[in-house]
């Protein structure tokens, strides 16, 4: 005569819940804002006129 074995009780494995972040930011693409560099160019071109017009008007003259 065979014997009874109990079922063994289920052994769920659950994952751990998803970052809801995680996938969004898979998506995204690294690198920069196009208007921030318009805005860079426009300073940087600026600051050099500046600098080439103080040159222009007080020459220094020094050794």
């Amino acid at each position: 005569m065979p014997q009874f074995t109990s079922p063994r009780p289920m052994k769920l494995t659950l994952r751990k819940p998803r970052n809801p972040l995680v996938a969004p930011a898979l998506k995204r693409q690294a690198g920069r804002h196009q208007s921030a560099t318009d805005a860079h160019a426009l300073r940087q071109q600026a600051r050099l006129e500046l600098r080439r017009l103080l040159r222009d008007r007080f020459p220094d003259d020094s050794p």
